[in-house]
């Protein structure tokens, strides 16, 4: 297994483990944004440019769930 497939795999199961524990704090959203970031990356490095849209994708769209879980409220 190549560096890259090794950071692939980490990424990903770090997506997984970060979404399944979100609802333990607003920390994990941060993280599943920053591996939706990773595998995006990893995407770019393997060249599966639909696959890294994507998780570019995700990762904007957990920032924005984490902004907002993190909002005061009025």
């Amino acid at each position: 297994m190549e560096v890259v497939d090794v950071f692939g795999t980490v990424a990903v199961a770090a997506m997984a483990l970060c979404y399944a524990l979100e609802e333990h704090s607003d920390r994990f959203i941060l993280l599943f944004a920053v591996a939706c970031l990773a595998s995006s990356g990893y995407a770019v490095a393997i060249r599966s440019w639909p696959f890294a849209t994507v998780e570019l994708l995700w990762a904007g769209v957990a920032l924005r769930r984490w902004i907002r879980a993190t909002r005061p409220s009025p």
